[in-house]
């Protein structure tokens, strides 16, 4: 049965688009690194897509490499083992600590690594439910979406001057915004979101929240 926070996502976002079940064997992979509400949704929804491929509740296992790429070199990899447990359309990644819930945000298009100093404080397992739910239950899907320069919201345009994003894709733009590339329309593309992904942070290197000083007193 749904709790209340993630029925409150369905609501808005929707039944899934694309849903493959997580096996038993998954579940207890994770079970004692990630927050037991999102391992419960994972049972009940399985790895999923949301409002045609806006949001992605996805596998772990999968997203890795990109995020060890990201978090390379940055002070996040001294704080807490982070993984992925969601993604968007526009290849943000939704990173959840083993030590500190859902925490940080990794914004591949624009270059740059979110997260507040407040959700960085290590937690017991169970006490991280609510980063999970809350991750859910309140958001709306424009805070997934991404916006051309006018301010303009790009989703809905995308699919349908695009298609529907599979699930091993994403949009992204060419030239890349890093590069001096435009956030518009004609310069989105369908791109497959690994390979991009690595290029992205190949390109130079994110930037961060905090000073390296805060850094050192989050580590401490």
């Amino acid at each position: 049965m749904r709790d209340s926070d993630f029925a409150l996502f369905i609501e808005t976002f929707g039944e899934a688009t694309y849903k493959t079940p997580v096996s038993e064997a998954d579940l207890a992979q994770w079970a004692e690194k990630l927050p037991p509400a999102l391992l419960k949704y994972w049972r009940e929804e399985g790895w999923a897509g949301f409002a045609n491929g806006l949001l992605w509740m996805v596998n772990p296992d999968d997203y890795e490499d990109i995020k060890d790429a990201w978090l390379e070199q940055t002070p996040f990899a001294s704080i807490d083992k982070f993984h992925v447990i969601a993604r968007s359309a526009f290849g943000d990644l939704f990173l959840c600590g083993e030590r500190t819930g859902r925490s940080v945000t990794i914004v591949c298009l624009n270059n740059e690594i979110l997260a507040l100093k407040n959700k960085l404080k290590p937690k017991p397992l169970q006490d991280q439910d609510f980063s999970i739910q809350s991750f859910f239950g309140s958001r709306e899907p424009e805070d997934f979406d991404y916006k051309d320069v006018n301010g303009k919201l790009l989703f809905d345009r995308a699919v349908k001057k695009y298609g529907p994003l599979e699930p091993d894709e994403m949009y992204g733009f060419e030239p890349a915004l890093v590069m001096g590339g435009s956030a518009e329309l004609d310069n989105l593309r369908r791109l497959k979101l690994d390979p991009h992904l690595h290029i992205l942070r190949q390109l130079d290197n994110p930037t961060l929240p905090f000073s390296h000083s805060d850094f050192d007193n989050l580590i401490k």
